[in-house]
């Protein structure tokens, strides 16, 4: 089985196939992503998500913020349980997300835990980590000032959002506030979007 061009194990492709199966039985009563993309579920969500895995695999602490259905924080989880080592934090406020988000990494043996509590009281819960995720959770802004108590004076941690054909205004706008080094990987699913690689961040003010 590949994922935009990456080749993935059998045991992996196990462990996406029962997420996928999973995630198709809870979205029958949990609002997990928009209705209307429920059936393009590998291509919008599944091979969307891998592609921060695909950018940064190494076996590193991560914290995914506004998990929800599990993209990317499941996904990355996913392929770290091949590695055996790193770990990811799935941040997700709502409690029947949360449930179901424990039940996914559990069945998957993925390599990530859960933490049922808002964005902002994260870090303080989780501690240092080498990279931050987040998708369709706010604007880059935003964001930033999120993964900033993780990120500000650390060289090592990074940050990897997921960001639509609009990202270039929010670039714009995050500049006026913060200065970060920035790589754009352009999306290998979505012909305009891109995974924003943030890096080296520093206030304004």
């Amino acid at each position: 089985m590949e994922l935009n061009g990456l080749r993935v194990s059998r045991e992996t492709q196990a462990r996406l196939q029962h997420f996928a199966a999973l995630f198709q039985k809870w979205a029958k009563t949990i609002n997990l992503v928009a209705p209307s993309t429920l059936d393009d579920l590998w291509h919008r969500h599944i091979a969307d998500s891998s592609q921060i895995f695909q950018i940064c695999p190494e076996p590193i602490r991560w914290a995914d913020l506004g998990s929800g259905g599990g993209f990317p924080g499941v996904i990355t989880a996913i392929f770290l349980a091949e590695l055996q080592d790193g770990w990811v934090h799935l941040v997700e406020s709502n409690n029947k997300k949360a449930a179901f988000l424990r039940t996914a990494l559990r069945e998957t043996e993925a390599r990530g835990s859960v933490h049922a509590i808002r964005v902002e009281d994260a870090p303080a819960e989780i501690g240092e980590c080498g990279a931050i995720s987040a998708r369709a959770l706010a604007d880059l802004n935003g964001l930033i000032g999120y993964a900033a108590p993780w990120m500000l004076g650390k060289e090592n941690c990074r940050g990897f959002f997921h960001k639509g054909r609009d990202y270039l205004r929010e670039i714009d706008e995050a500049r006026g506030r913060w200065e970060f080094d920035l790589v754009e990987h352009k999306s290998a699913v979505e012909q305009e979007s891109v995974i924003l690689e943030i890096s080296n961040l520093r206030r304004l003010v």
